[in-house]
């Protein structure tokens, strides 16, 4: 038999676990950047913003989101180049995200790195500096990373993050990689 109590305590439970859905910009040089954010067909997205040079801003992401995210030095033309892929509650309830360089790898000071928040020693995609093998070239290639968390960090910017100092980039130990059409929904 339910009662108010029961019922309340278990919206209270199901809110607790809700995943929040947070990726943190951060400018690691003294160049803004207009951030623009393409999701899939269907999925809802935040507005642009914008990222202060060595400034760093929280976005929130609905349930499910699946999309990109490019960024716009100032001053500079608004046209797509290094992305920021992401499946936030994807196959498994997991998070699917990388650094993809296939729209224009010739972009490589605006997306570099991106990577859990809240775990270190997890996955990174992306490069710091560009050209490396932990990001996106072809179509087939196999660079996805997968996380548990659904929190997560995308630097911006020719600068070094300390966060990604304490990384190993290239380790063995980078996170298992999956295909492409994981983040891009397609199980």
């Amino acid at each position: 038999m339910f009662s108010l109590r029961n019922v309340a305590a278990a919206l209270a439970f199901a809110a607790s676990v809700q995943a929040q859905n947070i990726i943190t910009f951060i400018a690691t040089d003294p160049i803004d950047r207009t951030v623009y954010f393409t999701p899939s067909a269907g999925v809802t997205g935040p507005d642009p913003i914008t990222v202060p040079g060595f400034g760093r801003i929280d976005v929130e992401f609905v349930s499910g989101f699946i999309g990109n995210a490019y960024a716009v030095a100032e001053g500079a033309s608004n046209a797509p180049g290094m992305l920021a892929e992401v499946n936030f509650q994807g196959w498994g309830g997991m998070t699917y995200f990388d650094v993809s360089a296939i729209v224009n790898p010739n972009d490589v000071d605006n997306v570099r790195l991106m990577y859990p928040a809240d775990a270190p020693g997890t996955p990174i995609s992306g490069c710091d500096p560009f050209p490396c093998n932990n990001a996106y070239y072809l179509p087939d290639d196999v660079q996805t990373k997968t996380t548990e968390q659904t929190k997560l960090i995308v630097t911006l910017g020719s600068g070094k993050s300390s966060t990604a100092e304490k990384r190993d980039i290239n380790s063995s130990n980078n996170g298992r990689n999956v295909p492409r059409n994981l983040v891009e929904s397609n199980y």
